[in-house]
């Protein structure tokens, strides 16, 4: 044999070790990871508030409602199953129907279980079998998932007092002012959403109309949702008007709001006696401006989406605004619902709604879109948050 198919061979030996060596090795690390995801950062300290004032806690979380006063006197074998059973009671009644169900035909089953188990071991005796291990494990998942929903619902609820604070923020009420009449409408397609509205005024009898679309949904959206209306109401306030204040808004948000958020605004002024129109849209839908004599008008952007570019411009464009015109304003939840076969409720649709519809009250306008958008989602449930604005100017 050669020299040179010597080395050869050699070297295929080697490489064959070096891999089975990396694979062991990373054999090693891989077991190595799992131990620590369940031995990292536990304590004897943890285990024991997980026994006692998590549980403790969770008990007290369902039961704050329930008046256990009236079973104090009655003897042991009555109080503690009267109790069990309220406390089923108050966690059922905080799911819906259908998790209702579930919980109910899970708890009788492994009550059941429970049951014949220990009449079981009275009756035979014996060392516990497979089965009632298994009664056990699936006893501390039931547990564990106890613990989890009462973290959940702790959080709905701070959720439903953040949407009772965002919705707080916003002018539902109908709005009047001179020749001027207005009327809003939102539904976020989670608890609290990212859309924005307001009305403003801005003294002698002009006012401001605006409505943006922070990217994306939930919590974060909402704050960021906050922070917009804060930030343009302090810039009204000092003064700033039209293309002026969008850009100074859009060097805040640049500054304010994470890199992969941005925020479309139509902001708009109007004189409450009559006059033109004057807008920003930074790269909001367009609103749609319906005029008395039948025409329907596209309000397309002027400038760019706000939180991308600090130095952006922006133009501000003047429109009539006559009597018996109507804008209306919304955001893409509207026209970006789509049904089972991927179609957009689109801006055709919105328009052809619009045309149809152009004498009728704002609220009944409203409604009757809002209910046409989820007509043509069918059993999709909308994916974005919905508003609506509509800004009618009287004969």
């Amino acid at each position: 044999m050669s020299q040179a198919r010597r080395l050869d061979e050699l070297e295929e030996k080697l490489g064959r070790r070096g891999e089975r060596r990396r694979a062991n090795r990373g054999q090693a690390d891989y077991w190595q990871r799992v131990q620590e995801l369940f031995t990292r950062d536990v304590t004897v300290k943890a285990l024991r508030e997980l026994a006692e004032s998590d549980a403790r806690d969770t008990v007290a979380y369902f039961s704050r409602e329930i008046d256990f006063d009236d079973l104090k006197r009655k003897p042991f074998w009555k109080r503690v199953p009267a109790s069990a059973f309220r406390l089923f009671e108050a966690i059922a009644w905080r799911l819906s129907p259908a998790r209702r169900l579930l919980f109910a035909g899970a708890t009788i089953v492994l009550a059941f279980g429970w049951a014949d188990y220990l009449l079981g071991v009275l009756s035979r005796g014996g060392w516990p079998s497979i089965p009632s291990f298994l009664l056990v494990a699936t006893t501390l998942l039931f547990a564990l998932l106890t613990l989890e929903l009462r973290d959940k619902l702790s959080l709905k609820g701070d959720l439903e007092i953040a949407r009772q604070i965002q919705f707080g923020l916003l002018p539902f009420e109908p709005w009047a002012a001179g020749t001027l009449r207005a009327r809003a409408a939102m539904r976020p397609a989670n608890t609290v959403g990212g859309d924005y509205f307001d009305l403003v005024e801005l003294g002698d009898g002009r006012f401001a109309v605006a409505i943006g679309d922070v990217a994306g949904k939930g919590m974060p959206a909402a704050l960021l949702m906050a922070l917009l209306q804060g930030s343009l109401r302090t810039l009204v306030t000092a003064g700033l008007r039209g293309a002026e204040l969008v850009a100074r808004l859009n060097q805040h948000l640049t500054a304010s709001i994470p890199r992969n958020r941005l925020v479309t605004l139509f902001y708009a002024e109007v004189d409450a006696a009559g006059g033109p129109l004057r807008y920003v849209n930074a790269g909001h839908n367009p609103p749609l401006l319906a005029r008395s004599d039948g025409a329907l008008q596209s309000l397309a952007g002027t400038g760019v989406a706000l939180g991308i570019m600090p130095d952006a411009l922006f133009e501000c464009v003047e429109t009539a605004f006559g009597g018996g015109d109507r804008l209306l304003l919304y955001t893409d939840g509207i026209v970006e619902a789509e049904n089972p076969a991927d179609e957009a409720y689109g801006e055709e649709r919105l328009r052809s709604f619009l045309a149809g519809r152009r004498a009728a009250p704002a609220e009944m306008l409203i409604d009757g879109l809002v209910a046409d958008v989820l007509a043509h989602a069918g059993p999709l449930r909308p994916r974005d948050d919905m508003t609506l604005l509509v800004l009618d100017r009287g004969a």
